[in-house]
Order: structure tokens, then sequence, then C-alpha cells
């Protein structure tokens, strides 16, 4: 049986209604696909203190979520299951920098899918399409 793995994504918006996108690095699994950052859950954590600290390690800066999960989506790849939990998030802090990822991007809505997407992600990337 594959290992589960769970999983927290940050869908931060900023205040041009762009969304944030972060490159997977070369040496990361699923590498050279994007992604909304984030990251595992820790023994004993709920999932949105758990994307805080992610956040503050990964991109340097401090979120506050919504308490709601936006996406909630389990995909299996070749040697892990990840279930993948997607918030939505803003920004109180800083600017995002790319400790981890190759590169950070911010784009609208409709040009979310001009980007090849880690396939555990893209529930929510179709999801975010869809919305108003």
């Amino acid at each position: 049986m594959k290992k589960l793995v769970k999983v927290v994504a940050a869908i931060i918006e900023n205040n041009q209604k762009e969304i944030l996108c972060a490159l997977r690095s070369p040496e990361m699994s699923i590498p050279n696909r994007w992604e909304f950052p984030g990251g595992k859950v820790e023994k004993d954590e709920d999932i949105y203190s758990a994307l805080e600290r992610e956040i503050s390690e990964e991109l340097e800066c401090k979120i506050k979520t919504e308490y709601q999960v936006f996406n909630d989506h389990t995909h299996e790849y070749d040697t892990f299951t990840v279930n993948l939990i997607s918030i939505k998030c803003r920004i109180v802090e800083g600017s995002p920098k790319a400790s981890e990822h190759s590169k950070l991007i911010w784009l609208k809505r409709e040009n979310l899918e001009s980007l090849q997407w880690a396939p555990a992600d893209i529930p929510a990337v179709e999801q975010l399409m869809n919305e108003k």
C-alpha cells in the first residue's frame, strides 16, 4: 500500500485578483510543475496552523487563512498518494520569496490553465477558474 501524505496548499490572492503560483524546483518530487505553495501537515497539527507554518518557512511571509477548505482532493502518484487540502488566504506581512521553488508568479484566474500543473493541484485550479 502506498504512503498517504496529507498536504495543505495556500491559494493566495492579491488585491489585483491574481493568484500566487509556485514552480517546483528540479530537485523536488514532481519537478518543474506548478503548484499552490504549502506542505505536509505534521502530527498533531491542524491544517490552518500547518499552512501558516509552511508559508512562513517556504515564502518568508505571513498569511491569514480563511477557516474553510476550498478544495480537498486525493491524488495517487506512482510512489505515494497525496491528500491535498487547498485553503484560500491572504498575505498579512511581508512579500513572498522563492526559497524552495524555482519561481513565483501572480496570474489572473483565466490564465491559470496556461501552466503545467502538478496533477494533484488541477482540481483546485479548475475550481478557481470556474469561480465568478
